[in-house]
């Protein structure tokens, strides 16, 4: 069962964000001859998976997908909004927020964010 992954604009701003600092802390680490993995290289892995997990199975025991109350679904009000963790037991761990939609077989990336 894959679904095609949608991005409100500010989740894929984030995403972009995380990406474009994961390439520069490898550039960084190749010019530096450095073999240990950033965190930001880290990070951006972690939750670029999470989201490949969601397009195949948003239900993946990893992902520990839980309905979360405080954000609104964007296109339907009445409907639910998930969670989804990139990481766990870390600080700060990031979560993908995320709904069903706008069509069938579409999962909407709402936000990445870190958790409080």
């Amino acid at each position: 069962m894959n679904f095609k992954i949608i991005f409100v604009p500010l989740a894929k701003s984030t995403f972009d964000e995380l990406e474009k600092a994961a390439k520069k802390a490898f550039q960084n680490r190749q010019k530096n001859k450095n073999i240990k993995t950033s965190k930001q290289e880290g990070l951006f892995r972690q939750v670029h998976k999470t989201i490949k997990f969601l397009g195949q199975n948003p239900k993946h025991p990893s992902l520990q997908t839980h309905e979360y109350d405080s954000i609104t679904n964007p296109y339907d009000p009445s409907q639910k909004v998930f969670e989804a963790y990139a990481q766990n037991k870390t600080p700060g761990a990031y979560r993908v927020f995320w709904c069903y939609g706008p069509n069938k077989k579409e999962i909407t990336i709402i936000a990445i964010t870190p958790h409080p």
